[in-house]
């Protein structure tokens, strides 16, 4: 297996049109047009294709339907790693959903299992049961969906995963939440952490600073976005990653906790 020692990952912040994915996928592909620089993974915010909003009837597309299409094409052509979430409906049920889309024929996928019952996703979708762990050139890596991060037993770092990748959309009103949390899960499971948030007001009215965000494991910032629409690409090491671990690892000394479904 390839293993890639340095990993270039774009994170792609905007502001999210309302319920709408045509103008959506538009809007991504017009930054990208305009954005030039080499990188491996691609990532979008959560509800990547219509904003946070809990009409699930209207905003949630089949498994295969026009958002993944469109991502699969988008890694293709760009011979990329293109991930997000978006709703999907599947088996007669709602799903905020990962996608980590390759180039070629595989696809991982993670349903959001803390849902945030404050804004009522409780009540339009259902929860995932598992996490998901995926294995690409060498790195392991976890992906979460916004409000899980607050969960540190679900974070709990009990595979030796590499990288945590958190889609999000986060309120401006907790964005000091925001980071700390970001940096705290980076240290307490010692490995990246690469978050990535909208911008903007949705249709609910809710205000979004953006503040995507890059942390080492020792909980240093290596990049942050401010509130504005932008691409940025970033470079992480695996080798600094495991030097690190190899110094001072504290991940052998962790409390094991039991995760009911």
């Amino acid at each position: 297996m390839e293993v890639k020692e340095q990993l270039s990952i774009a994170l792609v912040q905007y502001d999210i049109v309302w319920e709408s994915a045509q103008e959506n996928h538009e809007k991504i592909e017009a930054m990208l047009e305009n954005y030039h620089s080499d990188f491996a993974i691609l990532i979008f915010p959560e509800a990547l294709s219509t904003g946070f909003s809990m009409n699930s009837e209207k905003i949630a597309e089949p498994v295969d339907g026009s958002t993944f299409q469109w991502m699969k094409n988008l890694a293709v052509r760009k011979n990329i790693v293109v991930c997000g979430s978006f709703f999907v409906s599947d088996n007669g049920r709602y799903y905020n959903r990962f996608f980590w889309v390759e180039p070629g024929e595989r696809v991982f996928t993670y349903d959001k299992h803390h849902l945030f019952t404050i804004e009522g996703e409780i009540k339009s979708f259902s929860p995932g049961k598992s996490r998901t762990l995926i294995d690409f050139k060498g790195w392991k890596i976890f992906p979460q969906i916004c409000y899980d991060l607050r969960f540190p037993v679900w974070s709990r770092n009990v595979f030796s995963y590499d990288l945590m990748i958190n889609v999000a959309n986060w309120p401006a009103s907790r964005s000091e939440v925001w980071k700390t949390l970001l940096k705290a899960r980076a240290i307490e499971n010692q490995c990246y952490v690469v978050a990535v948030n909208r911008v903007g007001t949705d249709g609910n009215k809710i205000v979004h600073s953006g503040d995507s965000l890059v942390v080492d494991p020792k909980g240093i910032k290596i990049y942050m976005a401010g509130d504005r629409e932008i691409i940025e690409t970033v470079t992480i090491d695996l080798n600094r990653l495991h030097a690190f671990r190899d110094n001072f690892n504290t991940l052998k000394d962790m409390d094991h906790f039991t995760i009911d479904s």
